[in-house]
């Protein structure tokens, strides 16, 4: 059974950097879409990017292109989000969600409706 373990969240200046890991355990790492998601209180969860394992395609949305990298270690099983140039309205918890019958696409990667499996969230606080 595929179980994710997000980590790395914590509290941050505005324009400083962290870096996000989702470990997945139980699972055959190369066919997997991997994706960051995050959800502010009072908004609804927002897909931010996704990478897909086998072959490294990632995706952005418009509000994180630019600061954030996503990044996979595939002996590590392991996806990162390297976050910099934080912002106040980045603050949320961040969860990180797996897909494992299809790739990243540019169509869907920001769907919550398209990951079975869902890491427990990791908090990012960024202060102004």
């Amino acid at each position: 059974d595929v179980q994710l373990q997000a980590s790395g969240g914590g509290l941050v200046q505005a324009g400083g950097s962290l870096r996000l890991s989702c470990a997945a355990s139980g699972v055959t790492f190369d066919h997997y879409a991997i994706a960051w998601f995050r959800q502010a209180p009072g908004s609804e969860r927002e897909g931010i990017s996704c990478i897909s394992t086998r072959d490294g395609t990632t995706y952005y949305s418009e509000s994180v292109k630019g600061r954030f990298t996503i990044s996979s270690d595939a002996a590590k099983k392991t996806v990162y989000l390297h976050m910099d140039s934080l912002k106040p309205e980045d603050t949320a918890v961040y969860y990180c969600a797996s897909d494992y019958a299809r790739p990243c696409s540019s169509s869907y990667y920001y769907r919550a409706d398209r990951y079975e499996k869902w890491g427990q969230g990791t908090q990012v606080t960024v202060s102004s």
